[in-house]
């Protein structure tokens, strides 16, 4: 599926082919209203972190779900820390 991300390294939009699964995909719910990490997933040598919002997902290259412990605070963390200004 064709998905508009917000690429940190090339610091444009652009759009990216991915296939949302189980073995690449961590889903957290939305329950209480404060979570603001909807996913994260591995692709292609990097890791989209997508939000409860309509914001574009931003595409992070050379981290893994692993790397930050499958953590939303951490994962908002290297987002907040990628994005410009």
């Amino acid at each position: 599926m064709g998905v508009t991300v917000w690429n940190s390294a090339k610091s444009r939009l652009e759009t990216m082919d991915v296939e949302f699964t189980d073995k690449n995909t961590t889903w957290f719910e939305d329950e209480d209203g404060n979570q603001v990490v909807r996913m994260i997933t591995d692709i292609d040598g990097g890791l989209l972190i997508s939000e409860h919002s309509y914001d574009y997902p931003v595409f992070i290259i050379d981290k893994t779900r692993q790397d930050i412990n499958y953590s939303t605070q951490k994962a908002l963390e290297l987002k907040e820390l990628y994005l410009p200004d």
